[in-house]
C-alpha cells in the first residue's frame, strides 16, 4: 500500500481544483489519464488526457479535454497551457512519491471522480518496453474506463482492442487510493453558478417527472371532456391546449406553481363543460 503524506495530499487537492476550473459546464464523471517515463538517459516524456460526462437527464457522450477549446470558444493556446500545468502538478506527484517509495515509482495514473468522490489508480507497467503504442493504450484505457466497445471504433482500434482481449495478461502492479473531495465554490474558465449543482440537478429531474404526470392527468380529463360532448351532441369541444411544456420548466420556482397552472387548466376545461350545458338547454 503506497503511504500517503500531508504533501501528496496537498498535490491531489491542487490536481481537483485545476480539473475543476478547467472544466466548462456541469459534468458528473471524469476520467484522467496521465504517464511519465523515464528514459535511460534520463529524459522524460508521458502524456495526459482525461474525459467528462456531461450531467443531463439524457445520456451524453464523454468529452475530452481537447474538444473543450473549440466547443466552448476558449483560446486554445491559453487553455493548452492550462493542461501543461495540470500535467505538471501529476509529475510533481510522482518526484513526491519518489521520495518515499523504495523501489520502483508507479510509471501511469488514471484518476476518476464521481459523487464528490477522487480515486486514483497507480499502475507500474513498463511503458517504455510496452508492446502497445500511446495510441494502442488510448484505446484501451477508453475501452476499460469509458466503455467504448467493438462496435463504437473503427477497424484499426478495432483490431487493438481484439489484440488486448484475446492476448496474454501479464500481472503488472496496481495501487490504489480514494478519498472524498471537500473543496468548495471553485471558479471556473467559464463563470456558472456551481453552488448546490447536484441539489439543482436532482430537483430539475423531479420537477420534470411531477410535471409529466401532470400533463398525463391533464390529457386524460380533455379526454373524458371530448367523450362527453361526442355523446351528447354534435358539436365537439377542443380540448384546452394550455399544456405545460418540458420547455417551460424553468418559468416555475417549484411544483407549487405547477399546481397552480394545472388547477387553473382545470378551471378551463370545467368553465368549457358549462358552457356548453348551457348552449344545449331548450329554449323556454
Amino acid at each position: 500500500m503506497l503511504k500517503q503524506t500531508q504533501k501528496t495530499k496537498e498535490i491531489y487537492e491542487d490536481i481537483q481544483r485545476k480539473i475543476f476550473y478547467m472544466i466548462p459546464e456541469k459534468w458528473e464523471k471524469l476520467y484522467l489519464y496521465a504517464s511519465v517515463i523515464e528514459k535511460d538517459d534520463g529524459t522524460k516524456t508521458g502524456e495526459m488526457f482525461f474525459y467528462y460526462i456531461p450531467k443531463g437527464i439524457l445520456k451524453k457522450n464523454p468529452v475530452n479535454v481537447y474538444q473543450i477549446p473549440a466547443k466552448f470558444n476558449i483560446n486554445e493556446k491559453e487553455y493548452l497551457e492550462l493542461v501543461e500545468i495540470l500535467y505538471n502538478e501529476i509529475k510533481a506527484l510522482r518526484e513526491e512519491y519518489k521520495k518515499i517509495e523504495l523501489g520502483e515509482t508507479w510509471s501511469n495514473i488514471t484518476i476518476s471522480i464521481e459523487n464528490t468522490r477522487f480515486k486514483i489508480e497507480y499502475s507500474y507497467d513498463d511503458l517504455l518496453n510496452s508492446e502497445y503504442s500511446s495510441f494502442a493504450r488510448h484505446i484501451i484505457w477508453r475501452y476499460k474506463y469509458l466503455k467504448i466497445g467493438l462496435e463504437q471504433v473503427n477497424k484499426e482500434e478495432k483490431e487493438i482492442l481484439k489484440k488486448y482481449l484475446t492476448g496474454a495478461k501479464n500481472y503488472v502492479r496496481e495501487e490504489k487510493y480514494e478519498a472524498g473531495i471537500y473543496i468548495k465554490d471553485i471558479k471556473n474558465i467559464i463563470d456558472y453558478d456551481t453552488t448546490g449543482q447536484e441539489e439543482q440537478e436532482f430537483y430539475q429531474e423531479n420537477r420534470k417527472e411531477e410535471l409529466d404526470k401532470t400533463n398525463k392527468e391533464i390529457k386524460e380529463k380533455e379526454k373524458n371532456t371530448e367523450f362527453l360532448f361526442n355523446n351528447s351532441r354534435e358539436t365537439k369541444i377542443e380540448p384546452n391546449r394550455d399544456i405545460i411544456s418540458n420547455n417551460e420548466i424553468e418559468k416555475f420556482e417549484s411544483m407549487e406553481d405547477v399546481k397552480k397552472v394545472s388547477t387553473n387548466h382545470e378551471k378551463k376545461t370545467k368553465n368549457q363543460i358549462l358552457s356548453f350545458l348551457e348552449e344545449d338547454k331548450p329554449e323556454k
